[in-house]
This record gives structure tokens, sequence and C-alpha cells, in this order.
């Protein structure tokens, strides 16, 4: 029998029966800490572009492949048009040396405002993809898009981009045992509203053993 206690504070709430924006304050609310894509691109007219997404995990190591969501927008993010265009963008990680540079890559600016010049994060030239990686970046991950799922038409609906990572940089500084050192790395994850969170809070569990 469950606990009458806690199911009386349970609060069953129907999506359709609410608000887009309310279901949304309710998924990046509870789905926390978000990890944060940096994400590069390059238009057909050469200018770079830099964003940051927050929707983003990887899928499969192979190959090494990893995702990121888009939100729908009129007219649509630069990201999602440069990547449709070229089939190729770079995703970095962000640290919280770079935090406050990567917020400023979030505002809506103009198409053909490139955010590396508006933060002072430095594009770094990639080895097999157009778009370039961001310097100050402990990791980045170049990428050869594998598919864009639209899943939902809607305003407040997105887009899913898979893209097969071709390429890693990474600081050899940070790298222990063939993964970054998270102490070094420090990177930030996102919250719901203006919240962000550091990852210098960790503990460890060893799986059980079957």
């Amino acid at each position: 029998m469950p606990d009458s206690d806690a199911t009386d504070t349970k609060l069953v709430l129907d999506p359709a029966a609410q608000s887009p924006a309310a279901s949304y304050a309710l998924l990046v609310s509870s789905i926390v800490p978000r990890p944060i894509a940096l994400v590069s691109t390059i238009s057909p007219e050469g200018v770079t572009n830099l964003a940051p997404f927050s929707f983003f995990n990887a899928i499969c190591a192979e190959p090494p492949v990893i995702s990121f969501a888009v939100g729908n927008r009129v007219p649509a993010k630069d990201t999602i048009a440069n990547i449709r265009a070229s089939g190729e963008f770079v995703v970095n990680i962000v640290s919280e040396a770079m935090a406050e540079r990567m917020n400023l890559c979030s505002g809506e600016y103009p198409a053909g405002v490139s955010e590396f010049a508006i933060s002072g994060l430095t594009p770094q030239p990639s080895e097999v993809v157009k778009p370039p990686s961001v310097r100050e970046s402990a990791m980045s991950m170049e990428c050869r898009l594998v598919q864009i799922l639209e899943v939902s038409k809607r305003p407040a609906g997105g887009s899913l981009i898979l893209g097969e990572i071709v390429r890693f940089h990474l600081d050899r500084s940070m790298l222990e045992g063939g993964r970054l050192n998270p102490e070094k790395l420090r990177a930030v994850g996102r919250m719901g509203g203006n919240g962000y969170t550091r990852t210098r809070d960790r503990f460890e569990m060893a799986r059980p053993q079957v």
C-alpha cells in the first residue's frame, strides 16, 4: 500500500490542461542540472554563430553521437539554420571560467552578428569541419550532422539535432585515465530560470555487483 500521507502531497497535472509555459517551467526546474552545449556554427556567408543550449546530452559511443534541442523561433535560430545549410557544428563544454561569456551568447541578436565578438571568446580553427571551436573550452567536439528530428511544429515545440563527433579537442592537463578530471574541468550546469550550478560537490557510488 502506498503511504497515504506521501500520496496526499502529490499534485497530478495534465500537460494538455495547462499552458506550454507552465510545462516548460516544470521541465527546466526538475530536470536538473542540465549540461550546457555551447554550439558554434557558421553561415553560408561565413558569419560565425555561438549559442548555448541546455537540452543537451550524449547518445552513444560507437560512433560517438551527441544531441541537443533547439526551440522553435520565427525566424529560425541561426544555429539550426546554419546546421541545415552546412551539416556541421562544434559543441564546446562550458566551465566556470567562461560562464559569464557563455551567458552573453544567449542574447537574441540580429542575424549576421557573431557572438564570438560579443562574448570575447576566441574562435579556434577546427580540423575537419568549417565552424570554429572555442579556444577557452577544455573540451570541444567537432560534429557532422546525423539527423534533425522535428519533434513539434508548435510555438513551444522544437527539433532534436544529432551529430556524430569526428574530432575531440581537449586540454591535456585535465586528462587523467582517459577521462577529464572534473575538479579541473569545473563544468557548469543549468537549473531553472536564471539559475546555474557548479559541479564541485560530488559523491561516488559503485554499481551493484549482480
